[in-house]
């Protein structure tokens, strides 16, 4: 898909001058026809070709979307992506309705063209699409791609909720205690060492750590940064340290328990997926172990597939992998028992969905009261170090 530059005119007779997207002047011609323009001369932008680039989430999908409910009203594929094509309301929904239209218009099938474009379709969706294509029911997968994909959506929202907060909290308690140690602290310090006396032990420990923020106070604070940048540095380079990591995860009290929920939803609402398609259960714990960067959840899925491919029921070969809770097991029995895998699989999804809002809410009604502990924790101990000696030398003031 190229850019045009071109001159056209309207049917009062005004000239209008712009820049457009099209596969050729033709595509060019019938765009301007729609905005009741006529193409008076066109020139291609060769060094301004537009490729095809990753889509959000949300466009990928609105496209899905719109594609499935224009398929299940009898749209040829062409046209449908024509008509997406001249209204799409990026720049990049146009050059991919623009890209799938010339690959199809050339030959390829629909799950051909998304292929071409790895970067927006996930090797999963282009799966689900040619099985869709391959038992006639692209339009019920399309269905299904979407509904997953605005669940996905709604789960990374929790996660991104969950992870954000205490974050924020961390920030708020630290700049907190930066403030009180650099500016106020001193200050107070400075009028308690005037009035002389015995200076408490509690005291010079607040004395010291007040005088290392207020001299190393670039370093405190880069700390936590540095800190976060070779966390996320080390796995990368160290595939043992990143294991550890990924199981480290899974252990923090309160959010580890959640994040593993949130991971196990995942892998069953695309096996789940995967299987209502029509795609082999083993096929589709692949795609569940490509889904999750966690090492941990990774190895137990692959430990599962290879004890499935080797005869194991697959309740038996979750079962053998401890990451996996007993519910999700016997609901998977059931399903192996009742012959409904799929409505199985899909009931855990809901059931993690539920479990994980009901979670993240305790999470956060802990986090306040905790903050307001820890500030008070801060604020006592500042408190008793200063007062302390102020005490002291008032007490022996009267005795004098």
């Amino acid at each position: 898909m190229a850019l045009y530059r071109y001159r056209a005119t309207d049917a009062a007779g005004h000239i209008s001058k712009g820049e457009m997207d099209a596969l050729n002047e033709f595509d060019l011609e019938s765009q301007l026809k729609k905005n009741d323009l006529e193409l008076i001369h066109s020139s291609p932008l060769k060094d301004k070709h537009h490729a095809v680039h990753r889509l959000a989430r949300r466009d990928l999908i609105n496209f899905l979307f719109q594609l499935e409910m224009l398929f299940r009203a009898g749209v040829p594929i062409l046209a449908i992506l024509g008509d997406l094509r001249d209204t799409a309301e990026t720049p990049k929904v146009k050059n991919l309705c623009a890209n799938l239209y010339e690959k199809i218009d050339s030959g390829s099938t629909i799950s051909e063209s998304f292929a071409a474009n790895p970067g927006i379709f996930p090797e999963l969706v282009t799966n689900l699409i040619r099985a869709g294509e391959g038992t006639g029911q692209l339009p019920y997968v399309l269905q299904e791609i979407v509904n997953s994909l605005k669940w996905q959506d709604e789960l990374a929202s929790k996660t991104k909720q969950l992870l954000m907060y205490p974050a924020f909290v961390t920030l708020v308690v630290g700049s907190v205690v930066v403030f009180l140690m650099t500016y106020l602290v001193p200050q107070i310090i400075g009028f308690v060492a005037n009035m002389g006396g015995t200076i408490p032990l509690q005291t010079k420990l607040l004395i010291w750590v007040s005088d290392a923020f207020v001299k190393y106070w670039w370093i405190i604070v880069s700390a936590p940064f540095a800190a976060l940048a070779l966390l996320m540095l080390l796995p990368r380079v160290n595939l043992r340290f990143r294991r550890w990591m990924h199981a480290a995860q899974l252990r923090i009290p309160y959010i580890g328990i959640i994040i593993k929920k949130i991971i196990l939803a995942r892998v069953s609402d695309t096996l789940g997926l995967t299987y209502r398609t029509g795609i082999p259960v083993l096929d589709g714990l692949v795609y569940c172990g490509n889904i999750t960067s966690n090492l941990v959840v990774k190895e137990a899925i692959n430990k599962a597939r290879a004890d499935i491919a080797n005869g194991a029921p697959i309740s038996q070969g979750f079962a053998a992998q401890r990451l996996f809770p007993s519910m999700v097991i016997r609901m998977i029995k059931v399903g192996e028992e009742t012959g409904d895998l799929a409505g199985s699989l899909k009931n855990i999804s809901y059931f993690y969905n539920r479990d994980i809002n009901d979670s993240i809410s305790r999470v956060q009604a802990l986090i306040e009261p905790t903050l307001t502990i820890v500030l008070g924790l801060i604020l006592g101990w500042i408190m008793m170090a200063v007062l302390g000696p102020i005490y002291d030398t008032i007490s022996k003031l009267k005795l004098s």
